[in-house]
């Protein structure tokens, strides 16, 4: 048996977890847990084995995260932004926390898990904004964890919420990296045991995942046809009575361009991100770094007509995230949000 770090000489109770002791006070785990509580309250055989002079109780936990649950009852849990490498101690004290009944921990790390892996369209913005650096590198990896161990975490606790943006966050990826799992990140320096050491994807996820790629790839594709591919000026073109609007028209065609080598994973090698093609597309219309073989410009459609696509591509995403959850089977199909093509209809 080993002594932890986590010793007070004037604790009152030993936990022990696997090989590993702590020394404590009763008081502290009674006051925020009834299951600790109740624990505490049984009778204890007289020939009980003690630890420096205390009672023991032994868990059934791993070490690491008693260790970590224990930390946050006595010092708190404060994370001041999200940080993958923070995920495996958030996962530790929500698995004890729950088991324990530990409310206002538990919370704590739902609050930063529903921060990472929301459940509307504006947090999911706000947290691929996050993943921004001051180089302007996108790493969604140094902010958040990887979606697999997610999907893990959400089923063994029952936290569907998670499930919809952590599905179409690994969908993102490759195939092959799909299918290649995600390394369980070391906890508190201890590595995790060698048979799991990297966490896959159940069969059926797995085809969820790979289906849900392709219904995002289908939603673009479909999108382009109905709402790129040869777009009518606006009704209130600025540039309608000079040849027919053709500078807008030529601009969203350089648009459509655009979005097609995007599909192709051409210019980002994100193929299969539907929300972020589409936001690209509005941001083509304001952006200024284009050429026209002489200098640098930007599109000259009018702002009647980029006020047009922008709506269509807002109603788009929109519809996007509603149809997240059904592209990965995760609920049945839910009615078509209404203004949207007939044929993007059609995908749900």
């Amino acid at each position: 048996m080993v002594k932890s770090s986590f010793w007070f000489v004037d604790g009152n109770v030993v936990i022990i977890a696997g090989l590993t002791a702590f020394k404590v006070h009763r008081g502290q785990l009674e006051r925020h847990s009834e299951v600790f509580r109740d624990l505490f309250s049984i009778p204890q055989p007289a020939e009980q084995e003690q630890w420096d002079g205390v009672p023991s109780v032994t868990l059934h936990d791993p070490p690491e995260e008693v260790l970590h649950l224990l930390m946050a009852l006595y010092d708190g849990l404060y994370f001041e932004k999200s940080v993958a490498k923070n995920f495996p101690i958030i996962a530790a004290v929500l698995r004890l926390s729950s088991k324990y009944l530990i409310d206002h921990l538990r919370q704590r790390c739902l609050i930063h898990l529903d921060t990472d892996w929301p459940s509307d369209l504006d947090g999911w913005d706000a947290r691929e904004k996050a993943a921004i650096d001051k180089n302007q590198s996108y790493s969604p990896r140094d902010t958040c964890a990887h979606p697999t161990l997610v999907i893990s975490l959400a089923n063994d606790l029952d936290l569907t919420h998670l499930l919809p943006s952590a599905y179409y966050d690994l969908s993102r990826y490759g195939p092959r990296r799909i299918i290649s799992g995600a390394p369980v990140p070391a906890l508190g320096g201890v590595p995790p045991k060698e048979d799991r050491s990297v966490v896959y994807l159940e069969r059926h996820e797995l085809k969820a995942v790979l289906l849900g790629r392709e219904a995002g790839q289908r939603f673009l594709s479909a999108f382009i046809e109905a709402e790129l591919t040869n777009r009518p000026i606006a009704a209130q073109c600025n540039n309608k009575h000079h040849d027919a609007g053709r500078v807008c028209r030529e601009s969203t065609y350089y648009v459509m361009l655009n979005v097609l080598r995007a599909v192709g994973g051409i210019t980002h090698g994100r193929d299969a991100d539907p929300l972020f093609t589409l936001n690209q597309t509005v941001e083509m219309l304001s952006r200024t770094d284009f050429t026209d073989g002489v200098r640098r410009c930007g599109l000259k459609i009018c702002s009647a007509c980029k006020e047009d696509l922008a709506e269509c591509v807002a109603k788009a995403r929109k519809h996007v995230w509603t149809l997240i959850p059904q592209w990965f089977s995760l609920e049945q199909p839910a009615a078509a949000s209404p203004g949207l093509a007939a044929s993007l209809d059609s995908l749900d």
